[in-house]
């Protein structure tokens, strides 16, 4: 006794040593998990972000490069007028007003749109004390002296002010009493004022009017009194605003937004309320409340640091660092500015179908949504491996108890046979009581055998579907009687008494007898095994009605026996199962009676279920269908033949 003690002292302690190195197993798997979910999450994310601002750089960058075209094509329409008249800072040495009204002439024949120009003028300033207004004429070469209308006095006081010396006159565009020239030295000091047919030209936004200045001096070796003239008069051409806003405006848009999303304007500063030209259907204040880009369409000074930039980016060289929601145009000609609260021109531009920042934004939620999903199948393809390996490892676990278990089963009865048999051979049983003491002991032993065995090939072929049955009308009480009486000897040899309740009118059921027999012999035989001797066991059967009208007989063996727990309950169906209390009890089994029971009743299209309490026994039941039609219209050519899987 004591070394059995010791052995199974060693065993538990081996299965308790197996179960933690299997719990740290889990736990390491389990954490190396999470840590690779929140690996990939964080790279999800990162890669989430990279694509939207990705998009968002793609996006803008389509922006700018649609409003910087839309921009050079609109400035077209201005430099091909300073193209035209050949305006060069010394060009009043040489050219007087005439060659300029010819040009002027020329220019209106070949124009696209010959009402862009409202009016040509010479401002003189280089011939007396007094300053002299010229409007030139392009149909005829004549210069008429002219007053100034309201709107062209501000512009004209700047410039008169501003005609003693060529170089003050490049600098009209700046504020009185400002300086925003700065001190370049070697290259840039180069490359900051431009030498091209655009040099020397700047822009009155409020007139409009395109302004440039023309030197007056004399001739080497020529005498000319000094009648208290200053050295620079000025070319003047006033712009036709309704011009450019019913026809170039729209034909520049035209071309830029006919296969884009996009709505443009051009207002003052920005502003919606100050707007000069809409695109779109209905497009007006409302619409450019909040646009997506603003671009200031003349640019900064070309002499300022941002001015040598653009001058940079239309020497071909790309810009970097420009925020696309809110820039400036290239420097073509610089702005007249009167103080420093001038709002300039601004191109704006708004997506017709949302702001861009919430397509922008949409598209981040979308990226996040489709990661998270596949972060989440990812979660859940990884917890559907863990969960088939730990119920494979499981399985396993169990099939060796089941191996064991039933070689052990196997061993019992053979040890015995073995053993009668070589008495009976060495003679030492010489009398007819003992022969047939010892033949009763080999019977009762093959015949327990030949039970296992059909146990276990009963299990492989519903397993392999290869198991059939046949449906049949049955009586409830015919179908106890032969459990009753199969169970008979195993009742009696454990000293139990079975009690059977069975309720009076139970109607006829349709199911395969043996089948049902062989389920409620395995319920019996559990009572008896897992219950002390000398016990009752009740087998009891009623009809039970649902509050759907359909009808089932209950078959319940009840016992007084050991009890399950609570946590043992949903495993006892469960093929090689067996809990850890019914081992460590040394309670031999195979752990495939109550599976094939249940899988039994599922065949005749029932179920199998349990009640336990621990210390106080167990109740299962067997829930057989009453058919709806009569049972015994079946007849047996036409018994049903059902497949279990």
């Amino acid at each position: 006794m004591p070394r059995k003690s010791s052995l199974d002292f060693r065993t538990t302690l081996g299965h308790a040593t197996g179960a933690l190195k299997s719990s740290f197993f889990w736990i390491a798997v389990l954490a190396g998990m999470a840590a690779l979910l929140l690996t990939v999450a964080f790279l999800q994310y990162r890669w989430t972000s990279q694509l939207t601002e990705a998009t968002e750089t793609r996006i803008g960058s389509n922006v700018e490069s649609l409003m910087l075209d839309w921009h050079l094509d609109f400035y077209q329409s201005f430099a091909a007028i300073c193209v035209a008249l050949q305006v060069g800072p010394d060009s009043g040495e040489y050219e007087g007003w005439r060659a300029y009204s010819e040009r002027f002439s020329h220019w209106n024949q070949s124009a696209t749109h010959p009402t862009l120009i409202q009016g040509l003028y010479i401002l003189e300033t280089s011939q007396g004390p007094a300053p002299r207004l010229l409007r030139l004429s392009p149909d005829q070469a004549q210069a008429t002296p002219d007053s100034p209308s309201e709107r062209m006095q501000r512009l004209l006081a700047r410039l008169e002010e501003r005609s003693g010396d060529i170089n003050v006159a490049l600098r009209a565009w700046e504020p009185p009493g400002e300086s925003i020239l700065p001190t370049f030295t070697g290259e840039i000091a180069h490359t900051s004022v431009r030498r091209d047919t655009l040099t020397g030209w700047q822009f009155d936004q409020n007139i409009p009017a395109i302004v440039h200045p023309i030197i007056h001096h004399t001739l080497p070796f020529q005498t000319k009194p000094d009648i208290g003239g200053k050295a620079v008069d000025w070319i003047i051409v006033v712009l036709d605003l309704p011009t450019i806003q019913t026809q170039i405006l729209p034909e520049v848009t035209q071309r830029y937004i006919s296969n884009n999303p996009y709505e443009l304007a051009v207002g003052i500063g920005g502003k919606a309320n100050h707007l000069i030209y809409a695109s779109g259907h209905g497009a007006g204040s409302a619409a450019f409340a909040h646009p997506d880009a603003t671009m200031n369409i003349f640019g900064p000074p070309p002499e300022s640091t941002e001015g040598y930039f653009w001058q940079t980016f239309k020497q071909g060289n790309s810009l970097t660092g420009v925020e696309w929601h809110s820039f400036s145009g290239p420097v073509w000609f610089p702005v007249i500015r009167y103080s420093e609260m001038e709002e300039p021109w601004t191109l704006m531009l708004r997506n017709q179908d949302g702001p861009l920042e919430a397509v922008v934004a949409k598209l981040r939620r979308r990226n996040t949504l489709i990661g998270g999903l596949v972060l989440l199948l990812l979660a859940a393809s990884m917890s559907v491996v863990v969960l088939a390996s730990h119920r494979a490892q499981r399985l396993a676990k169990l099939e060796m108890g089941f191996v064991a278990s039933v070689s052990h089963e196997l061993r019992t009865p053979l040890s015995a046979i073995l053993s009668a048999g070589e008495n009976i051979a060495d003679g030492l049983i010489d009398t007819r009581d003992g022969l047939t003491r010892y033949g009763a002991i080999i019977t009762s032993q093959a015949s327990q055998l030949i039970d296992l065995v059909d146990q276990v090939l009963r299990f492989s072929s519903t397993r392999d579907g290869s198991q059939r049955y046949q449906l049949r009308p049955l009586e409830i009480s015919d179908l106890l009687e032969s459990v009753r009486e199969n169970t008979a000897g195993l009742v009696l040899a454990a000293g139990f008494t079975v009690e059977q309740r069975i309720e009076t009118g139970l109607p006829l059921i349709m199911g395969d007898r043996t089948a049902l027999t062989r389920c409620l012999q395995n319920l019996v035989a559990n009572a008896v095994k897992y219950s002390p001797a000398h016990r009752t066991i009740v087998i009891a059967a009623k009809l039970h009605e649902s509050v759907t009208h359909s009808k089932q007989v209950r078959i319940s063996v009840i016992d007084q026996g050991l009890g399950i727990s609570p946590s043992e309950l949903r495993h006892v169906f469960e093929a090689f199962y067996r809990s850890p209390e019914v081992a460590s009890a040394q309670i031999h089994g195979t752990g495939l009676g109550l599976t094939l029971a249940s899988e039994i009743a599922g065949a005749m299209g029932g179920t199998l279920t349990v009640e336990s309490e621990i210390g106080k026994g167990s109740t299962f039941t067997l829930h057989l269908p009453v058919p709806d039609t009569d049972p015994e219209a079946v007849t047996t050519d036409g018994a049903s033949r059902v497949n279990q899987e």
